[in-house]
């Protein structure tokens, strides 16, 4: 029987799907924008606000237990010391789905998943060249 059991199977082992799940956590903390599958984004959403909500409280206890999901320091580092800073006035919803476009190959629904506050980069703006002389 299935009961009690939640999240999406990925056509994946457990182990192949935990790993997996983990690598993506540690990219969106590092890149802050990934790209990747519709499944696995949904997926992948659930463990992402879990590992913010553990950079928000900051203590020893949650620097050890994100440590089991974050695979790299540098990534540790940034979620303790930029990201939980960053979302301690928002409860919840940390992340943002964009739908992208189709896999040419398998035609699987690919999206943007990325931090809902982004670090705003300011585009360089675009030189109006006046031609009156």
């Amino acid at each position: 029987m299935y009961h009690q059991i939640s999240g999406r199977k990925l056509g994946r082992t457990t182990d192949h799907k935990e790993a997996m799940i983990k690598n993506l956590v540690t990219s969106l903390i590092l890149h802050e924008r990934i790209t990747t599958t519709e499944a696995k984004a949904k997926e992948l959403r659930r463990y992402a606000d879990r590992i913010i909500t553990l950079g928000k409280k900051g203590d020893l206890a949650s620097i050890r237990r994100a440590a089991r999901s974050v695979k790299s320091k540098e990534a540790l580092g940034k979620l303790f010391k930029e990201l939980g800073p960053r979302f301690q006035g928002r409860n919840g919803g940390y992340t943002r789905i964009l739908h992208y476009r189709s896999r040419k190959g398998d035609g699987a629904p690919l999206v943007i998943m990325e931090w809902v506050e982004a670090i705003n980069v300011e585009k360089p703006k675009k030189e109006v060249i006046d031609n009156k002389e």
